[in-house]
């Protein structure tokens, strides 16, 4: 297997597109594990609750949209780290169809 290099910092806020060309989300958040001196990629988090995952925000950004008449909220996914196609790193995309990812689907 070749292993690549990518600097995180560059994948960030990148859109990331399905099979169709559609912006599903933009990249927020990657989970990463060590193993030795290294660092592996597990997944990518994408689209809106990613983003308040990043900043960690739950707490205080699902009250406030509480009160504001949000009952579920819905806007990311969890992007497995073979799922994403970073062969052209200015233009993710998915490898799978959506239905096969797991949802970032938070209660407030």
């Amino acid at each position: 297997m070749t292993t690549r290099e990518i600097h995180l910092e560059l994948l960030l806020g990148k859109p990331v597109l399905d099979s169709t060309g559609t912006t599903v989300g933009r990249i927020e958040e990657v989970r990463a594990q060590q193993q030795g001196q290294e660092w592996i990629v597990k997944e990518y988090l994408i689209g809106y609750t990613a983003a308040l995952e990043r900043l960690s925000a739950w707490t205080v950004g699902l009250r406030i949209l509480h009160l504001l008449g949000a009952h579920k909220i819905h806007g990311g996914y969890t992007v497995p780290w073979d799922k994403l196609d970073l062969t052209d790193p200015n233009k993710p995309r998915l490898r799978c169809s959506l239905d096969e990812l797991k949802s970032l689907d938070k209660q407030p």
